[in-house]
């Protein structure tokens, strides 16, 4: 299915940097970037629960906000896209 997950992490200390940067190579492990802070991921139940996990440890709830949208798996319908596109698609082949 895809999800699309959005995050703010407050960047005014360093630990909120370090934060940031975490959130974001774990989205990147797991999707693309399609905005600075929005990533597409497709991803099966375990994996969802496993990166949901792994980010809600990563941020400090008390500052930081993420977003999970779950669009299914006929995600191509309900996803329009204008202007230009950050790589290819996180349902397309990539190789080294």
């Amino acid at each position: 299915m895809l999800i699309l997950i959005t995050y703010d992490v407050n960047t005014e200390t360093a630990a909120g940097r370090k934060r940031l940067r975490q959130v974001a190579k774990q989205c990147v492990n797991y999707g693309r970037r399609v905005q600075n802070s929005v990533f597409e991921c497709i991803l099966d139940q375990a994996q969802c629960v496993a990166l949901k996990a792994t980010l809600t440890k990563i941020i400090d709830e008390n500052v930081d906000s993420l977003r999970f949208y779950y669009l299914g798996n006929k995600y191509q319908a309900k996803v329009e896209h204008v202007g230009v596109d950050r790589g290819i698609a996180a349902d397309q082949v990539l190789i080294l």
